[in-house]
């Protein structure tokens, strides 16, 4: 246990007082939804602890906690196993475990766990005088690293939260120097995964239908145009779309009659929280939350920046990256920016396994900012 007065000192306040305005944000949102069994207690609940969590994060150094991360690792993976073979199904994936009224979703911590790995593999190599992203060894665990876990959860299937970990390897590649090769060929790759699907979509369709399952092709067809199922596959999009217009400039109030509050809102108080919150306070409203949402990812990027060890610039570098592609993919998804895919909200859509881990990475930042330097007389 490591914690004194003078790294209690060097707290980022911003992030603190950012982190207690993305709560209230999360409790009118999740309030506002037609949300049946108190989600917006369970919410405050879930910070309580959460906010718990990420300071017991910081009485530890976060060097010894990254000697803890390839046991984490393996831990998450044996989870992902388990919750196929003993998992609860929710809207058709098998992606929790259910004890009781608490639910408990692997995945989201597996986030953090492949951040932890990654960080401690790369700065370990770098120690040595190693240049791991720049050889091909060094990319292929890397990519392994993220690929395990990624097939796993699209076993459930889940393909947005499979999604969010190519943001992480992303994030840590560019930090990490990966030359331009690398990610040219990642585009290659993905340019010719798509020319695939779209050959066999013209001359293969069976075949395409068994990889891009029914509802997914739905979704995409929704999201190119709301009115091709208006009731049926676009209805949460077209209802998103009407919601968040419906709020104009200054929204419709707390206690105003909403399109959430009446149930056309399907997931308002998870996936959908940005739509009941932008219905609610309208554009000045939503605006504010982008701008606090901003202000954190500037923060973390800043902390990042001036971080002199390796490790600790890998860890803000995959956090970096996995929210930004959460947030961008979230709130996209609202205004018929992105197809609709299953990511929370960071810190605002309901769930407890999202928001722990949120908050015990946003720890683990504060934690590598408070001791980014030693004191010229330790």
């Amino acid at each position: 246990m490591d914690i004194e007065r003078r790294y209690l000192k060097r707290i980022d306040w911003a992030i603190l007082f950012v982190l207690v305005a993305l709560a209230v944000y999360s409790y009118i949102g999740i309030s506002g939804a037609n949300a049946q069994f108190g989600e917006e207690k369970k919410q405050i609940v879930w910070y309580a602890i959460g906010f718990g969590a990420m300071f017991a994060v910081l009485l530890f150094d976060y060097k010894w906690i990254g000697q803890l991360a390839y046991g984490l690792y393996g831990f998450g993976i044996v989870l992902l196993v388990l919750v196929l073979l003993f998992g609860t199904e929710t809207n058709g994936a098998v992606s929790w475990f259910a004890f009781g009224p608490v639910k408990i979703q692997p995945s989201e911590f597996m986030k953090l766990f492949v951040i932890l790995a990654l960080a401690r593999y790369l700065a370990s190599r770098e120690e040595e005088g190693d240049a791991p992203l720049q050889s091909a060894s060094g990319l292929l665990t890397v990519i392994g690293m993220v690929a395990l876990p990624v097939v796993l959860i699209l076993k459930q299937p889940d393909l947005g939260t499979a999604l969010v970990f190519c943001g992480i390897l992303l994030s840590v590649l560019l930090v990490g120097g990966a030359p331009l090769r690398v990610f040219a060929l990642l585009g290659l790759i993905g340019a010719a995964g798509f020319g695939l699907l779209a050959y066999l979509y013209a001359f293969h369709s069976e075949v395409f239908f068994k990889i891009i399952k029914p509802y997914q092709w739905a979704r995409i067809l929704a999201w190119l145009n709301p009115d091709y199922d208006p009731l049926g596959s676009s209805f949460q999009l077209k209802q998103s779309l009407i919601a968040i217009g419906s709020g104009q400039l200054f929204g419709r109030g707390l206690n105003g009659p909403t399109q959430a509050r009446y149930g056309w809102v399907p997931e308002g108080q998870t996936d959908f929280v940005f739509t009941v919150i932008a219905e609610r306070l309208g554009f000045l409203g939503a605006s504010l939350l982008i701008l606090l949402l901003f202000l954190l990812i500037y923060r973390l990027v800043r902390i990042g920046m001036t971080c002199k060890d390796p490790f600790g610039a890998y860890i803000v570098a995959g956090i970096v990256g996995m929210y930004v592609f959460q947030i961008f993919q979230n709130i996209g998804m609202t205004i018929q920016l992105m197809p609709i895919t299953g990511i929370p909200l960071p810190f605002l859509s309901y769930g407890g396994s999202s928001l722990l881990t949120n908050l015990v990475t946003i720890g683990l930042v504060l934690n590598i900012h408070m001791r980014r330097r030693e004191l010229i007389f330790d």
